[in-house]
């Protein structure tokens, strides 16, 4: 297995940390835009790990918004798939140069949507993967795969679905990702600031898009941004956190695999965040399309968000100034297979503390990155396999979640998922 990593950011240097530990590949050719990015993961790894394990990662520049250039960097390197850790805007071009080059693909969020123009609170419009689904019959026809959503949410939360149904529930009501936090991240002074710990770009198009709910006698629809908020319990010590309905792409894979009556997907934002969200829209910051600014170099075309996500710190240098967990699951209800009521979150909790001391990479990032790595390697080994465009829950789970929690010393992940029964 050859592997094109593109983008060096803080989920992509997180993966290729991860690999590092790793032996079921040949080579990992870990690309930026900026080619200075990559080439500090390489150093990292090497000084890590030592000669012989940084000589299997490649540094090399590559301009995602170019689905050509994409194809030719996988090309050049021979590589059998790409791993797509970029903002899920360039998901269609690095799509298309995967296809072109022959090369199997991997994501963690994917193609984006488009509501109604006329009501975004319609059942119509595009949903998130629309675009990538209905080139499914092009990847089956060139005999490889797409595998999309594979990240920690979307990802290992549909791991989870598809193994709810397989060995939990004989009949599912609902399917409820549930993503909470007790992250603090403070200032050179000690005080507590106001960061995201993850994609800021990524955070505003989820949050402030209409939330998809998913009903079995309905299907998709969508509901007005931070509605039904509930107070969910979260286990390792993080505690009650305030979540609301988010766009999310579970509710768009699961339903196309797992037999439930619905799915939501809630996230624990917090009154502060939600505010600046409402408040980054309200003054119009939430935009993608470019307007025309003043520089020192003369008028230029920015667009918004790009000014926002430039103005705060990079998610990947938060690391050494946060502190907590982070939680992410799936909370299922419906039916066990003994036929009586059952009531189940499944979940894996990063705490900061030891991301930073195992990978240097702040715990969210690094959550995300683990399970793309976990599925590249059940793909080396065999044990997944497909063609065509598929989400997590087309895949035996057990073999994923075997391999994440098996001892690292016994050739694991070490990483333990929790499974909590709450009473009904």
């Amino acid at each position: 297995m050859k592997i094109l990593l593109v983008g060096a950011g803080g989920v992509g240097d997180s993966i290729a940390k991860i690999a590092a530990r790793r032996a079921f590949y040949d080579t990992v050719v870990v690309t930026d835009y900026d080619l200075a990015r990559a080439e500090r993961t390489v150093a990292w790894i090497t000084a890590r790990h030592g000669a012989e394990t940084g000589a299997k990662f490649i540094a090399d520049r590559i301009d995602a918004s170019d689905p050509e250039n994409v194809a030719e960097v996988a090309r050049r390197h021979g590589v059998t798939h790409v791993m797509n850790a970029v903002e899920p805007k360039f998901v269609p071009t690095i799509f298309a140069g995967a296809l072109a080059a022959g090369a199997n693909y991997l994501d963690m969020a994917m193609s984006l949507s488009e509501p109604h123009p006329t009501d975004p609170h319609s059942e119509t419009g595009i949903k998130l993967g629309d675009d990538q689904f209905a080139q499914a019959a092009d990847w089956e026809k060139a005999g490889i795969l797409a595998l999309v959503g594979m990240g920690v949410e979307p990802g290992l939360s549909d791991v989870f679905a598809r193994y709810a149904a397989d060995h939990l529930f004989s009949e599912i009501d609902e399917l409820g990702t549930r993503d909470g936090a007790n992250l603090v991240v403070r200032d050179d002074d000690g005080n507590e600031i106001f960061a995201p710990s993850f994609s800021i770009w990524t955070t505003i198009e989820e949050c402030l898009n209409p939330p998809v709910i998913w009903e079995k006698d309905r299907g998709w629809f969508t509901t007005p941004p931070f509605s039904e908020p509930e107070i969910f319990d979260f286990p390792g010590g993080i505690g009650p956190v305030e979540c609301v309905n988010v766009e999310h792409e579970e509710v768009l894979l699961m339903p196309r695999w797992v037999d439930a009556k619905r799915v939501t997907f809630k996230y624990g934002l917090g009154n502060e965040f939600i505010g600046i969200l409402k408040t980054l829209h309200q003054l119009g910051l939430d935009k993608t399309a470019p307007v025309r600014v003043r520089s020192a170099n003369g008028p230029v075309e920015v667009a918004p968000r790009d000014v926002v996500a430039a103005g705060l710190p990079d998610p990947a240098t938060l690391g050494p100034r946060m502190t907590g967990k982070t939680c992410a699951g799936l909370w299922v209800t419906g039916t066990g297979i003994d036929g009586y009521p059952r009531d189940v979150y499944l979940y894996h909790v990063a705490d900061n503390e030891w991301t930073m001391a195992e990978y240097e990479s702040q715990c969210v990032v690094w959550q995300t990155a683990l399970n793309p790595v976990i599925a590249l390697e059940l793909l080396a080994l065999g044990l997944w396999t497909g063609t065509g465009v598929l989400g997590p829950e087309a895949f035996d789970a057990l073999p994923f979640l075997e391999l994440m929690a098996l001892p690292l010393d016994e050739g694991g992940y070490g990483q333990e998922w929790g499974l909590e029964d709450r009473a009904v």
